[in-house]
């Protein structure tokens, strides 16, 4: 973690921040610049500058490399040099107390962080032709998460308190089904029984529509593991890959098209697999796979539980410049995790995706339209 600040005394911001008890080992200490290593294993650097550099240096130390060293090449052309202190004209600074100065004075829109890789950002700012990204305050509702019926440890009421408390519209309530008996899948009688709870829940809250769904498995030839007639009863299916998941590129391309295929599956979840540091994405033709979701109006979502975030920014983008739309969700299994959908916004937001490109800022009406029903 990397933290930027303006102090007229560094010296004792460097103390104090030095001595914070959750510190495990001071790795270096300086009047402008320390750095510590916490018992949790993270790692926080503190930077100390003067205002009249604070937004260059929040402008450069928030910007990758390729997006620097961008950034001065277009300043040398207009005459300036740009660096962590500020954009100078000779010796004399022309800007650098805030970030959006800098960006105008060479022409170009703001751009905000998230964009900030060298991606075509920098063109798309000089043309005034940035996306209006996703901001977290649109988005209205949780589209995955699990109770007590399956794998959560909390009920069904419990989430829906939850998710009122962060303010929601909508949420949907996507336990697992099927044949995965380590995650307590619930099978037919048992997903209809749910559905009586769930309509009792309707009518005793009104502030916020619960959507009935479930997280069907998609199996090794695509199929999925419950029928038809019982899911079409369902107001969303989430599908999903929880097995066998070293098969090559082209069966494992074919087998989540299988799936986006069918008529009942309305999302695809947490696309590519990956658990982070645990392991790695399927192989998978992600185009072809796009291509699909476009061709047959299913959604992609991008799971936020922080080991996940799948869809990554890379996939998202690729998914808007394709016209496919994306999905946020907690796969929240318990309370807490339900705050984890901002994650999944800053992901989006990485991804150059717009409000209209992410479901759950739609309204409910919105969305039962969009899954048929």
């Amino acid at each position: 973690i990397d933290i930027l600040a303006v102090s007229s005394h560094p010296e004792k911001v460097m103390d104090i921040f030095t001595n914070m008890k959750n510190v495990e080992k001071v790795l270096a200490k300086g009047i402008t610049k320390s750095s510590v290593r916490l018992d949790s294993g993270i790692q926080i650097e503190v930077r100390i500058v003067e205002e009249k550099s604070f937004g260059s240096a929040l402008q450069y130390f928030t910007g990758s490399k390729e997006h620097n060293v961008a950034m001065r090449k277009i300043a040398i052309k207009q005459g300036y040099k740009l660096n962590e202190y500020g954009l100078f004209r000779g010796d004399a600074a022309v800007a650098g107390v805030h970030e959006e100065e800098i960006y105008r004075t060479l022409g170009m829109q703001w751009i905000p962080p998230e964009l900030r890789e060298n991606r075509g950002e920098i063109e798309a700012a000089m043309a005034g032709n940035l996306p209006h990204l996703v901001a977290y305050e649109e988005v209205k509702g949780d589209l995955q998460m699990h109770t007590q019926w399956s794998d959560g440890a909390h009920t069904i009421e419990e989430m829906v308190e939850a998710a009122r408390h962060l303010g929601h519209r909508f949420i949907a309530i996507t336990d697992h089904s099927g044949n995965l008996p380590v995650a307590g899948a619930l099978d037919e009688k048992r997903l209809l029984e749910q559905a009586k709870e769930i309509n009792s829940l309707r009518e005793k809250y009104d502030d916020i529509h619960i959507f009935h769904g479930t997280e069907v498995n998609i199996l090794k030839d695509g199929s999925i593991d419950m029928s038809t007639k019982v899911l079409e009863e369902l107001d969303v299916v989430l599908a999903s890959i929880h097995s066998a998941f070293r098969m090559d590129e082209k069966s494992m391309t074919s087998r989540l098209i299988r799936a986006i295929e069918n008529e009942v599956v309305d999302i695809i979840a947490h696309p590519t697999c990956r658990i982070i540091q645990k392991r790695e994405p399927i192989k998978v033709d992600m185009t072809k796979v796009l291509e699909a979701a476009r061709d047959n109006g299913v959604v992609l979502e991008i799971n936020a539980y922080p080991e996940r975030l799948d869809l990554n920014d890379v996939h998202v983008r690729m998914a808007v410049e394709m016209g496919v739309k994306l999905s946020i969700g907690t796969d929240a299994h318990q309370r807490k995790h339900l705050q984890f959908y901002e994650y999944g916004v800053a992901v989006a937001r990485r991804g150059w995706a717009e409000k209209n490109d992410v479901i759950n800022t739609y309204p409910v009406e919105k969305i039962e339209r969009l899954f048929g029903k």
